[in-house]
């Protein structure tokens, strides 16, 4: 399924983006001298850990879809 191979590329390609501002936006806190863990990060690191359970069901989506063609 070229279109999920695809759409999964996108996603991997939004969950590495979340990840570095995630990493940014804690830099920046501790620049600032904060000491909690910024909400912004929780956020983003919340979003990220979504798209990878999409990635994982639609993996398994195409692993499905490759074994009802054979």
């Amino acid at each position: 399924m070229a279109d999920l191979d695809d759409l999964i590329e996108r996603l991997r390609a939004v969950s590495e983006d979340l990840a570095d501002r995630a990493i940014s936006v804690l830099s920046d806190a501790s620049r600032a001298g904060e000491t909690k863990r910024p909400e912004a990060e929780r956020a983003l690191t919340q979003a990220r850990r979504a798209v990878e359970k999409a990635i994982v069901v639609l993996e398994k989506l195409q692993g499905r879809a490759a074994n009802d063609d054979e």
